[in-house]
């Protein structure tokens, strides 16, 4: 079945406005953190932080906005591909909670608060502890990080291929 524009159903304003929104955050959120590891400033470790913490609150607004707002009818697809989809989403908005929040645990434990943009600051709330700091880094770093690449790989690879082989304008929903 071949969903033309005239009879697309595309997602909510609002929906389509937090899924950009969290694309952009991420990847700016990964950019700084990029110029940290290859410039000699640490202007971009605060910046990844304050855009990590603003990815978190975003996310959580977007699952509330996901509860309240009804989904587009699905386009036709095998009953496996429609379980891999909910089940890919699922995983990127979880990893996309979980990511911000290993990263703030592993400042808050290193004994460091977290400045969002000069606004305010997140505070060390615990004790710190070095073994939990470097707990949170392993997740953060070397679990997390790659699960999100992955699952937006798989995200952005079952988008093209709906959207070239398919050619069910999937894509056309979301934009």
């Amino acid at each position: 079945m071949n969903n033309t524009h005239s009879n697309l159903t595309k997602w909510s304003a609002t929906s389509r406005l937090f899924h950009w929104i969290s694309a952009i955050l991420l990847l700016i959120t990964w950019i700084m953190m990029l110029l940290y590891n290859n410039l000699d400033s640490k202007v971009y470790i605060g910046l990844h932080k304050a855009f990590g913490v603003s990815l978190l609150f975003w996310m959580i607004a977007r699952v509330i906005n996901r509860v309240f707002t009804k989904a587009p009818p699905p386009v036709a697809m095998p009953k496996w591909q429609m379980l891999l989809s909910k089940l890919s989403h699922f995983a990127l908005y979880a990893l996309l909670i979980a990511m911000p929040i290993a990263g703030l645990l592993m400042s808050i434990y290193g004994g460091r608060p977290v400045d969002i943009f000069g606004l305010f600051q997140i505070p060390v709330f615990v004790t710190p502890d070095r073994g939990l700091a470097r707990l949170y880094n392993d997740w953060h770093t070397d679990i997390i990080w790659p699960m999100i690449i992955a699952f937006t790989l798989i995200h952005i690879g079952a988008a093209l291929y709906h959207q070239f082989v398919k050619k069910d304008n999937l894509i056309g929903r979301i934009k």
